[in-house]
């Protein structure tokens, strides 16, 4: 039951990281007015950031659990792929959101672009991520 659910929590929060990505912040860009747009895609990365914490504490313990009880090793690749995702999740939306509402304000050290791709980039390697590890629980 307990590598089911981990399977299918995996698989589902892969494809809110892919849909949100080529779906949803494309969709506002092309029907709203680029402040609106913005306006709705922080707000849909503001929900993404919280679903990923959860997610990837959930798969973290549900890790744990499933070492502790069949004897595997307690730190695997299984535990390191989400950890990595929550170090993303952390790192690129929670670091840097009060740095880029800063450069839009005009105050910090770098613009608002620069930090727009660095968090775009942590955002590509928790989508990666997540994905590997949705792969790897689906062939046990």
């Amino acid at each position: 039951m307990l590598s089911r659910s981990r399977v299918l929590l995996a698989a589902l929060w892969g494809g809110l990281l892919l849909a949100v990505a080529t779906v949803a912040a494309p969709s506002a860009f092309d029907a709203l007015e680029r402040a609106q747009a913005g306006l709705v895609v922080a707000k849909l990365f503001e929900k993404e950031a919280a679903i990923s914490l959860a997610a990837a504490m959930l798969l973290m313990l549900m890790e744990r659990r499933m070492a502790r009880d069949g004897g595997g090793p307690a730190l695997s690749a299984n535990f390191f792929l989400p950890a990595s995702a929550l170090f993303c999740t952390v790192a690129g939306y929670y670091a840097l959101q009060p740095m880029m509402a800063a450069a839009k304000a005009g105050q910090g050290a770098w613009s608002f672009m620069a930090l727009h791709s660095v968090s775009l980039g942590f955002y590509g390697l928790k989508t990666l991520l997540v994905l590997a590890l949705a792969w790897r629980v689906s062939k046990n």
